[in-house]
């Protein structure tokens, strides 16, 4: 049975392109075809290349094209809804609708990564929030574990739930190791998230996402 899901989190730099690299990684260890696409991306190098695109394609076990992958890329490294009006583009939430339909067509498994925290601009068409309501997918949610994270993960948590949008599973990051009382953060964290942990990452594992892989489930 093929299987999809859209992937937010508490907030922008939080390890979303890791875990979806990680869980892709996970499909592939259990005999599944795994693809991730990021369809709005933000910041290029020389080459005009994203790194969270490219880290995304280098982790699927299939190949498919750039317009599928990541519909929209652009230069500078900011709010996507600025970057698209900077080069007179418009975000256009059938296309990401399309090359998501595609890719799904391709794999059992389909982790579209979403921009930023759930809730950020795009432009006419609306926030990240209602993408995520457009594709109709189960959500899987990562919280970068930090000082802080429990308000953003159950604001996070209360807007996608508002949006009866199910949460198939959350994931914790650990992307500070210095953060104090993780264990206690967690405890809080699972007794007010009515969904499924499926892992605790630890910070920056020896051997990265391939790594990473070993300490998450999918979803049923």
């Amino acid at each position: 049975m093929k299987s999809a899901y859209f992937l937010t989190g508490t907030d922008t730099e939080i390890g979303k392109t890791f875990i979806t690299c990680a869980l892709l990684q996970r499909a592939q260890q259990l005999g599944l075809s795994a693809v991730g696409i990021k369809p709005i991306a933000a910041g290029t190098d020389a080459q005009g290349k994203n790194d969270d695109v490219e880290n995304i394609r280098a982790a699927s076990s299939l190949k498919l094209p750039n317009e599928i992958i990541n519909p929209y890329c652009f230069k500078a490294a900011v709010a996507p809804h600025i970057a698209a009006l900077e080069e007179g583009a418009t975000i256009e939430f059938a296309s990401i609708q399309e090359a998501c339909d595609a890719a799904r067509q391709q794999a059992d498994l389909l982790i579209i990564e979403g921009v930023g925290g759930f809730r950020v601009p795009l432009g006419a068409d609306g926030d990240s929030a209602d993408l995520a309501v457009k594709l109709g997918l189960p959500i899987i949610f990562v919280v970068g574990l930090r000082l802080g994270c429990i308000n953003h993960a159950l604001l996070s948590v209360e807007a996608i739930t508002a949006r009866k949008l199910p949460i198939a599973g959350w994931v914790a990051n650990c992307i500070d190791p210095d953060m104090a009382r993780v264990e206690q953060n967690l405890t809080t964290l699972k007794s007010l998230i009515n969904a499924p942990l499926l892992g605790v990452v630890p910070h920056n594992p020896a051997g990265g996402y391939l790594v990473a892989a070993n300490f998450l489930s999918l979803p049923d």
